[in-house]
């Protein structure tokens, strides 16, 4: 019996031992374990401070690339003016977020994938920018080139104008009527009716303006009127009450008397009888000055004893 004694006892030490030893062997799992989970968690918050500095980097340089595109005051199109105020308000927004300091790995995860829909909406942005840009500097270019042409060309026509108005002036002299030859008989008027020209001014009543017109190609055939200015010898201008005004040689004129004559250019010569009627004539020079077509024909005259 007391061998049986002493031969449990130390069986049931033996028990013991191994049962500290299971125990210290799970305390110190424990404690690794711990160390572990303490260790994985002191990393986790690192990392997810590394990736809020990471996306508040990101975000100031989206928001930099944006004010960037912005400051070029380039004139947008209405679709993109909303989406740079999309982005402004999306940057914004994930400003706030991050300002929470503790993001769950899914809000992370959002703000990743938020920033990266970002980056390329931006890029694509400022692409789009970029784009106009362009256009509006190759239509700036069109519009000073056709500037310069029209300018080129307003000149060209102003000067055409002018040479056209000097060469229609030209042409509109050239195509007046001169004398070629001219005397001036005055008359007397017989009771009988019979004409009879005098020198002399006391019984001379009328004058007759015989003249022939000189060649011109130029000058139509047809009809011209013929305006008389009929200087006396005090240097006056006789008029009648039907007496008018007519332009030549560039200032209006009152003229003494008007009629017209069918110029065909074949040397035929011409008469106008003119009837004083400031009777009797002065002794002295009359002078007689014949217009046509906007232009001194030429003058003549005659002289009363």
């Amino acid at each position: 019996m007391e061998n049986q004694s002493g031969q449990q006892q130390p069986k049931k030490n033996s028990n013991v031992i191994y049962f500290l030893i299971v125990v210290v062997l799970a305390l110190l799992g424990t404690d690794v374990y711990l160390y572990l989970q303490k260790n994985n968690s002191d990393k986790k918050i690192v990392y997810q401070h590394d990736e809020q500095t990471r996306l508040q980097t990101e975000l100031d340089s989206l928001e930099s690339q944006v004010e960037q595109v912005t400051a070029g005051k380039a004139k947008m199109t209405a679709a993109l003016t909303a989406k740079n105020d999309s982005l402004k308000s999306t940057i914004k927004t994930l400003r706030a977020k991050l300002a929470k300091g503790k993001l769950t790995a899914q809000e992370l995860a959002k703000v990743q994938e938020d920033v990266k829909q970002l980056r390329y909406f931006v890029t694509k942005y400022t692409a789009d920018i970029d784009e106009l840009k362009k256009q509006n500097t190759s239509l700036t270019n069109e519009r000073d080139t056709l500037k310069t042409n029209l300018a080129t060309v307003a000149k060209k026509v102003d000067t055409l104008s002018k040479q056209n108005e000097d060469l229609g002036a030209k042409v509109k002299v050239a195509q007046a009527l001169k004398l070629a030859t001219s005397d001036v008989v005055a008359y007397k008027i017989k009771g009988s009716g019979k004409e009879v020209d005098v020198t002399r001014a006391n019984p001379a009543k009328k004058l007759k303006i015989n003249f022939t017109v000189a060649s011109n190609t130029l000058a139509t055939k047809a009809m011209h009127d013929i305006y008389v200015r009929v200087i006396d010898p005090t240097g006056n201008l006789i008029t009648a009450p039907d007496s008018g005004t007519f332009s030549a040689d560039g200032q209006d004129l009152q003229y003494t008397y008007k009629t017209s004559i069918d110029f065909k250019d074949d040397g035929s010569q011409y008469t106008i009888d003119w009837i004083n009627p400031t009777l009797p004539f002065q002794k002295g020079t009359y002078t007689i000055m014949l217009y046509a077509d906007g232009g001194t024909m030429g003058k003549t005259g005659v002289t009363l004893k």
